[in-house]
């Protein structure tokens, strides 16, 4: 019928920020494995309806690192709504101008570009009446003015302990992820995810079970 139709919903995850977000209090460690999926349709109202999921990162040099951020991805790629969109990290010199002493870093590269591309993209292409934007990154804020000239609503939710006063402005409404860990406590994955495809048990990283009984 005319007028019952739902919402469409898009969420955006700056992967980048929102596990920063996580990461900047022990308390909020224990939902590193998250269903992520799960998790945001617990914000859809009645007339509305969550039709993917897009998570943007890169994968990090460090092994460890790496294998525990894959277990994630490969956890959530189980829902069909979770669509991974990866950058890349560059590995980055600093030399003290004053010692010469060189510090090796890495830096995300492409991730914001990626994340902005894919919201104008389906602003102006009207896959979804409703973007949120997940992230606390002024870098998105030519992005969301864009979007909100294509007549689309654009929502940002801050992950834990991240803020911008720039974003909060500009946007049609704001969510403070960190008054809501009811909800993380419901969305966490189980211990063991079986993986259909590949017809494996995934068990949940061990460091990040520790964070869960700490």
């Amino acid at each position: 019928m005319i007028g019952m139709e739902k919402q469409r919903v898009i969420v955006y995850v700056d992967g980048f920020n929102f596990y920063y977000g996580l990461r900047s209090e022990a308390r909020w460690k224990k939902y590193y494995w998250l269903d992520m999926v799960k998790f945001f349709d617990l914000f859809m109202k009645e007339k509305q309806e969550l039709v993917a999921v897009k998570y943007f990162s890169a994968r990090p040099y460090d092994i460890e690192k790496k294998r525990n951020q894959n277990a994630f991805f490969q956890a959530n790629k189980e829902n069909p709504r979770f669509q991974l969109i990866l950058g890349k990290y560059l590995k980055k010199e600093i030399v003290c101008r004053k010692c010469g002493y060189q510090i090796r870093t890495y830096e995300e590269k492409e991730s914001d570009v990626r994340i902005a591309t894919q919201i104008v993209a389906d602003a102006y292409k009207k896959k979804c009446d409703v973007a949120i934007v997940v992230s606390a990154d002024s870098d998105m804020i030519p992005a969301v003015e864009l979007a909100k000239e294509a007549k689309q609503q654009v929502f940002v939710y801050f992950p834990p302990n991240h803020y911008s006063t720039d974003l909060n402005s500009i946007c049609n409404s704001t969510v403070f992820l960190n008054r809501y860990e009811s909800r993380f406590k419901q969305c966490l994955l189980p211990d063991v995810v079986h993986l259909e495809v590949a017809d494996y048990d995934l068990p949940i990283p061990e460091k990040w079970k520790q964070f869960q009984l700490t």
